[in-house]
């Protein structure tokens, strides 16, 4: 029976037009390759090639061969894949979430529930999250909007609520609240990869400069030696220095959000009580 390892071979000298260069990339001889190929064709019973001096072409049979070998290899590739994402989903809960702070919640509560699974999370679109909770890329999706979806479980998770961190001497520094609007044209400091509170503030506020940092420490930093407003959330505000600045909460509906815990009901058993976890604990 031939070996894998001849269609991979013959693959090559396909994509590579001589043996010369495919053993190369092989990382093999070429009189090596060539004996391969020749016991490949007496496996099969038939010529591959047409061999003239200097120079192999395939032959019908081998444009045949080419084919079937295309598809076996492609097919192991993808069995490959499967198996490894099959044997992840048994070993890994996948986090998506909208936003970070509630990540950041619910990691640690997921990891104390299931010591024995790894915990992997990230932030995408909401089209991004219902896609990967569909195709079960996600076990579990953090949302803005409770989902109304055939065989998915939705459950309200927690609150968070948009505030304007301003140092004493700001001229908006004296009111009890603002919308965004309000601060629209500032020049503000902001963390990267905050989800979709990017895009809300972006959109409320066109005029503004938006001085994005790429770590949180920086962006501490900053905020004690400077008077720009920064963001802050109830929820993020523990991991956040906001000494000697006063905290102004906005009023825009848009930023005062309910998340939603998302899964499929084929979790419920493992998942119900994370639900519950985390609302008691909030």
């Amino acid at each position: 029976m031939f070996e894998f390892i001849q269609l991979e071979q013959l693959l090559a000298i396909d994509k590579y037009k001589t043996l010369s260069k495919a053993a190369e990339e092989l990382l093999i001889s070429q009189p090596a390759l060539s004996r391969s190929m020749q016991r490949l064709e007496e496996e099969l019973q038939v010529t591959l090639f047409t061999r003239q001096k200097n120079k192999i072409t395939f032959n019908e049979n081998g444009k045949l061969a080419l084919e079937y070998a295309r598809k076996i290899v492609n097919s192991s590739l993808e069995m490959k894949e499967h198996l490894q994402a099959f044997d992840k989903s048994n070993h890994t809960i996948s986090i998506g979430s909208c936003a970070p702070a509630p990540i950041w919640n619910l990691t640690p509560e997921v990891s104390i529930l299931f010591p024995d699974m790894k915990i992997q999370s990230d932030m995408k679109s909401l089209d991004e999250l219902v896609d990967g909770l569909i195709n079960n890329k996600y076990q579990i999706i953090i949302t803005t909007d409770e989902m109304n979806l055939p065989d998915i479980i939705s459950r309200k998770y927690c609150e968070e609520h948009l505030y304007i961190s301003l140092p004493p001497a700001h001229p908006l520094a004296g009111h009890k609240s603002l919308t965004l609007n309000d601060l629209n044209g500032q020049s503000i400091l902001i963390l990267s990869k905050i989800g979709f509170w990017y895009d809300i503030c972006k959109a409320k506020m066109p005029d503004s400069l938006f001085l994005v940092q790429e770590e949180l420490s920086a962006l501490d930093e900053l905020r004690k030696s400077s008077a720009l407003p920064s963001f802050a959330t109830d929820l993020t505000n523990k991991s956040s220095s906001h000494d000697n600045r006063i905290l102004i909460p906005l009023t825009d509906p848009e930023v005062n959000v309910t998340f939603y815990i998302n899964y499929n009901k084929s979790y419920k058993k493992q998942f119900e009580s994370i639900i519950y976890t985390s609302i008691d604990s909030k």
